[in-house]
């Protein structure tokens, strides 16, 4: 068996939340491999909406476990929270949810640290979620974090007082007002909460699962155009979202990946700052915003949007390996009686590219726009074989355009209003 990977395409918020929830049946290990509790993945039905933040989101499907996985940053407090607003749902989360030892912890001056290093920058800032996640990485990589593991540990408190003095240290430096006594807390009941749990060699586990033949998902957050090697650096997240991540985030060989599942919107979206060639500021993308509701899940902020972007989805599809494209929110392109494709950018010295250029950011980029007739109507009960001649034509164009098929569409929040093509 191998592990498959679904992932986003784009700057995130692409709806992995609802498609890992529709797979989840076909699947007996659902595992999370990279980000935090900046991650907010929606799942919607029986006239319920749940917004998962560090939970994998095949947790309401009684048969699949799910993992978190090493590469996951983890906050034992917003985990706390998530997890008791989830038990009036009676989920079994002792058979069913498993945390690897790996995974690196989130502690309270992670996130002042966050809110610090973003006030700081000014009108420079990146549009951080303040979650923690960047500082908590960065002791990852500067081998100091803490990780889950340890709080097993006898001297778990020297070894968290310890982080917290270096943390204080830089503190000084910033005009952040807190209460540590109420911080510090928190994160302890919620220390004591998290052992309750089980905890693993996520990697032994996920290995010895593939061993006997079950089948896996590997879950990314956010999305491939924020990743920290490939994204619109310095306006990234601090992990790598992309199918390599899921072998490093999960301890999965590169020979182990199987299909991999790319998820775009039928438009596009960035939450925060950051370059995006097809932004619309304009009476058009507020229409947009509006129709899609397109504000954060994590942050409530309203998203950017824009016109679909196929260079920064063929980059997508290239680094990630993409077998099946996943189409989302094409009903939000229901009111628009033209929709729009960037099929080139025009970089400020003339230059016409169908690739993203090194240097997105101080780089003038004015996308090329092909144009389509929009199918101008309402999507609801349509089936693949009474779908609107133009949505039918849009789906053929884009799968010509980027060389992989799409295999789903969808065309409303709830788990029902899926079309497998």
């Amino acid at each position: 068996m191998k592990v498959d990977v679904l992932l986003g395409l784009q700057w995130g918020d692409e709806g992995k939340g609802k498609i890992v929830d529709v797979l989840a049946p076909k699947y007996d290990v659902v595992a999370r491999f990279q980000g935090g509790p900046n991650a907010g993945h929606t799942l919607e039905f029986n006239g319920i909406k749940h917004v998962l933040h560090q939970i994998p989101s095949g947790i309401f499907r009684e048969k699949t476990r799910n993992v978190i996985g090493n590469g996951v940053v983890l906050d034992p407090i917003i985990f706390k929270n998530e997890i008791e607003k989830l038990a009036k749902y009676n989920l079994d989360f002792r058979a069913n949810l498993f945390i690897s030892k790996k995974a690196t912890i989130i502690i309270p001056t992670h996130r002042l640290l966050d809110q610090a290093y973003e006030k700081a920058k000014g009108i420079d800032k990146i549009g951080s979620t303040l979650k923690g996640i960047g500082p908590s990485y960065q002791d990852k990589i500067g081998r100091q974090g803490l990780r889950v593991g340890d709080i097993l540990s006898e001297n778990f408190k020297a070894k968290f007082n310890k982080l917290v003095d270096a943390h204080f240290e830089i503190l000084k430096k910033y005009d952040i007002e807190y209460n540590w006594s109420d911080l510090e807390t928190q994160f302890f009941n919620a220390v004591d909460f998290l052992k309750q749990f089980n905890l693993i060699d996520s990697e032994y586990f996920i290995n010895e699962e593939l061993k006997k033949g079950s089948t896996i998902l590997a879950e990314g957050a956010q999305g491939s155009l924020l990743d920290i090697d490939f994204g619109s650096y310095p306006f990234v997240t601090s992990s790598n979202t992309v199918t390599a991540g899921a072998c490093t985030g999960l301890g999965v060989a590169p020979r182990k990946i199987g299909e991999v599942y790319g998820i775009f919107k039928a438009y596009s979206t960035r939450v925060g700052s950051g370059p995006f060639p097809t932004e619309l500021l304009n009476e058009e993308g507020e229409r947009m915003r509006k129709e899609g509701n397109e504000f954060g899940s994590t942050t409530g902020r309203p998203r950017r949007c824009g016109w679909i972007d196929l260079p920064s989805l063929k980059y997508s599809i290239m680094i990630n390996g993409v077998t099946q494209l996943l189409m989302m929110k094409a009903d939000v392109l229901n009111i628009f009686p033209t929709i729009k494709i960037c099929t080139h950018y025009q970089l400020s010295d003339g230059t016409i590219t169908e690739s993203i250029p090194y240097e997105v950011i101080n780089q003038q980029i004015t996308p090329i726009y092909t144009e389509m007739k929009g199918w101008n109507t309402s999507l609801a009960d349509i089936t693949k074989d009474s779908m609107p001649k133009e949505l039918a034509d849009y789906i053929a164009y884009l799968e010509k355009a980027l060389e992989v098929p799409i295999t789903v569409i969808s065309i409303g929040p709830d788990r029902e209003q899926t079309i497998l093509k």
